[in-house]
């Protein structure tokens, strides 16, 4: 035993300390301990663990390491580019899942006003989404706030009927038609219409006439309603009208083979009648489609003067 481990083991025991506390203390494995308490200094991993571990043995013991090392200078001192490594026992860590637990309500935090907002964005996006049926009532609305926007041009001489100016100011023209060939004139008895069923929102009507007769039909407006009428059975066909209506205008047109499709923003607004007979399906907003039997296959012509 070395003279300095000598020294290191007397104030250890005078201490009352095991190699095993001076282990616990100082975090230098046992085995290194005793190497130095013995002099083997050839135990310990290089010539700079031997006064490293020297210094905190002594201060573990309550020894002076400086004045220690000073009076054994004996001592192996330390290569000037030895890089030290570490071989002191590392104090645990604390666990990766304590770590984590002291982020998780930070992230909880954050993470539910995140998802009150996503909730909120998507009902507003919900609200926005507008029925077909509401557009048109919304329209009326818009149009009867701004009468200037709702503008009907005096049919056009000869019989012709022009179709209301858009909302956008687009002015309405008139096709001069030469007068058509007379053609018999059925009384209204010989004409029938009786409900056909329902497509969807569409409710449709057929309408039965001799061969040949022409079948008027005619819409009045006593106020304003948006108004689109198609030949066809569905908005895809010929535009005859497409627009707002004005109090007192009257439309009127042929019903031919390929059929009518008619839809009315505000029904109260618009009359409709096929040969004078008032056609209806009793809802603020319509949509109605007429179908021509005349038994002969034939297509009925458009009426002088239909406003595209």
């Amino acid at each position: 035993m070395s003279e300095l481990g000598r020294q290191l083991k007397e104030a250890r025991l005078q201490k009352g300390m095991s190699l095993d506390d001076v282990q616990e203390v100082t975090k230098i494995r046992k085995k290194y301990l005793e190497a130095i308490e013995s002099g083997d200094y050839k135990v310990l991993p290089g010539s700079f663990y031997v006064r490293a571990f020297i210094k905190t043995y002594a201060e573990a013991v309550g020894m002076s390491p400086d004045e220690l090392l000073e009076e054994h200078g004996n001592v192996p001192a330390p290569p000037a580019d030895t890089t030290m490594e570490t071989v002191i026992q590392k104090r645990s860590r604390r666990p990766e899942t304590e770590r984590n637990a002291k982020w998780l309500p930070t992230v909880l935090m954050w993470t539910f006003p995140i998802l009150i907002i996503v909730v909120i964005y998507i009902y507003a996006s919900s609200l926005n989404k507008a029925d077909p049926d509401q557009v048109d009532q919304t329209n009326i609305t818009n149009n009867v706030q701004d009468p200037n926007t709702a503008q009907t041009s005096p049919p056009a001489s000869g019989g012709g009927v022009v179709a209301p100016t858009s909302s956008a100011g687009a002015e309405a023209t008139t096709e001069p038609t030469t007068a058509p060939t007379p053609t018999p004139t059925p009384s209204p008895q010989s004409i029938t219409v009786t409900p056909d069923g329902k497509s969807g929102k569409t409710t449709k009507f057929k309408v039965t006439a001799p061969a040949g007769s022409e079948v008027k039909v005619e819409i009045v407006a006593s106020g304003v309603s948006w108004l689109e009428v198609y030949k066809g059975e569905n908005s895809k066909g010929e535009k005859l009208s497409f627009g707002n209506t004005a109090a007192g205008e009257t439309m009127s047109f042929v019903l031919g083979s390929e059929g009518m499709y008619i839809k009315s923003g505000y029904s109260p607004a618009t009359e409709i009648t096929v040969n004078g007979q008032v056609i209806t399906d009793e809802k603020t907003s319509s949509r109605l489609l007429l179908n021509l039997d005349d038994g002969s296959g034939s297509e009925g012509t458009q009426s002088d003067g239909t406003g595209e």
